[in-house]
């Protein structure tokens, strides 16, 4: 009897121990089918948003600001996703768009796979340090910190500058003028010997580039554009270039607006290179490499005048070696100049006149 009654109570036993792991699967299949379902549900937040990761973050360290930050409402499901499957490999600092609803699995599939928004500011060949300014100070930019003030004209690379989110405005800034530095020093180590005669510093090739850069956004033509101005120092003939005189009346700080009167051609000023000998005293924009490359390497011709074939900059210049074939050129763009005229005033008309064929 005594064994009968061991045996029972080993079976009962036993078949509560089965109980309790059944029991025990059944709950853990349960808490992982609601986790799942969390995982995949929508998320709490309404709308699209920006979601920052700084640099150094980690997956992990990543759950609690999406919490408070409202993108997610359950960080335990989300930490337990990360342990069980994501990879911090893939995590690249930026700042990421999430769609409004977007579920744990969305947001982790993108802040993993794909690449961050990038930020930048693009200093345009030819823009003045004012300019370029006005657009760093710009509350819009993803930028932090003080405004700055404009810089001499000259010292920023005309190119493409990425920065991070909450990047300071003064390190953005230092950073274009050091990256300006350094391009400044390769091309001027490289620069033909045959310039040194009328370029005798890097401060006067960044001159002679912006130049270059004013008088045409044709890339082919700049060692030409470079090459005349060159030619005219060396035989001491004036620049001539209408871009300085309009510096010396701007500073830079925009266009024109108008053509230059006659006055402001004879005046005597420093930026007048149509009164003065040689090169104005600074730079009158930021050129970028392209430019400063043509100014070290100018094209081997004996062309000393150019003049703008028409209305249209992109048809880019007319080339002379002398006065008389440039009063030629400087004829056909008169000739130019009049048939835009006439076309754009009978397009006036025709419009004025009920047309829409034109």
């Amino acid at each position: 009897m005594a064994r009968k009654k061991r045996k029972s109570s080993a079976l009962a036993l036993l078949n509560g121990l089965l109980t309790l792991i059944v029991i025990g699967i059944i709950a853990a299949g349960g808490i992982a089918y609601w986790g799942m379902t969390q995982y995949y549900a929508e998320g709490p937040r309404d709308t699209e948003a920006a979601f920052l990761i700084p640099k150094g973050a980690t997956l992990r360290g990543l759950v609690t600001p999406l919490e408070e930050q409202g993108f997610i409402d359950n960080a335990l499901v989300m930490q337990a996703a990360i342990r069980l499957g994501s990879t911090e490999a893939n995590l690249l600092p930026g700042q990421y768009v999430i769609p409004a609803k977007a579920s744990m699995a969305d947001i982790l599939e993108i802040i993993t796979t794909t690449k961050p928004q990038e930020f930048f500011l693009n200093v345009i060949p030819g823009e003045t340090s004012w300019q370029v300014v006005q657009r760093l100070n710009d509350p819009a930019q993803s930028l932090a910190g003080e405004t700055v003030e404009v810089p001499a004209e000259g010292t920023l690379l005309a190119e493409r500058h990425d920065f991070f989110p909450g990047d300071t405005r003064a390190t953005l800034l230092e950073s274009m003028q050091q990256k300006m530095k350094d391009e400044i020093a390769r091309v001027w180590a490289a620069r033909d010997p045959a310039i040194n005669d009328v370029i005798k510093t890097p401060e006067e090739m960044v001159i002679m580039a912006s130049l270059v850069e004013k008088e045409t956004g044709v890339e082919t033509e700049r060692p030409l554009v470079a090459a005349v101005f060159i030619n005219r120092l060396k035989k001491s003939m004036r620049l001539q270039t209408d871009p300085t005189v309009i510096y010396g009346i701007t500073n830079g700080q925009g266009p024109l607006g108008r053509g230059l009167t006659r006055s402001e051609l004879n005046a005597k000023t420093p930026y007048n290179t149509y009164q003065i000998d040689g090169l104005p005293p600074t730079p009158i924009a930021n050129p970028g490499t392209a430019a400063l490359e043509a100014v070290a390497h100018p094209a081997e011709t004996n062309y000393l005048y150019f003049v703008a074939k028409g209305t249209n900059p992109s048809d880019g210049h007319l080339f002379a070696a002398t006065y008389a074939e440039h009063r030629k050129n400087v004829a056909l763009y008169r000739k130019a100049e009049d048939e835009a005229a006439r076309e754009e005033l009978e397009a006036q008309e025709a419009s004025e006149a009920g047309d829409t064929t034109q």
